[in-house]
């Protein structure tokens, strides 16, 4: 399962529980491992909240997509900032893969400022967690072939 804030997590546990004298609800326990963090939420809220890593073709695809991408970064930093957040947001990872190329070339030409700093991380976080669990490869050999579509 993969959550847009908090990448690629397991689920750990889906059982009945009561809080503070309420109605029993079924709840799913889910840990995310890169931030050593877990997560309750309703059962029935997960589809909402997480979806399925995605395909080993869709992460070829993604990489392609990187590779092939030939948009430029807006150089107004707040409407900039406001777009990549949404895209973080979204939890599709073809838009973090959007501002992972923003950011590398823009960081190319010109000192990152420091929200453009957190999302480079984040999404480069985010996609190096996904693309290690769909294609099968360790995190150090996803962020290499990360970086390199990147350098293209």
């Amino acid at each position: 399962m993969h959550h847009p804030q908090h990448g690629v997590g397991k689920i750990q546990s889906i059982e009945k529980r009561s809080f503070y004298g309420a109605e029993a609800a079924t709840y799913a326990e889910l840990y995310f491992e890169r931030e050593n963090l877990t997560l309750t939420l309703l059962r029935d809220d997960l589809p909402d909240a997480v979806r399925l890593v995605i395909s080993a073709n869709k992460a070829r695809q993604l990489l392609k997509e990187i590779r092939q991408w030939s948009g430029t970064p807006s150089k107004q930093w707040k409407a900039r900032a406001n777009a990549h957040q949404a895209a973080i947001e979204s939890g599709n990872p073809f838009e973090y893969a959007k501002v992972f190329k923003e950011l590398h070339q823009l960081g190319m030409e010109e000192t990152l400022r420091s929200g453009d700093r957190s999302n480079f991380k984040h999404t480069e976080e985010l996609l190096v967690e996904e693309l290690a669990n769909s294609l099968g490869k360790s995190q150090n050999k996803a962020q290499e072939m990360l970086r390199q579509a990147a350098d293209s």
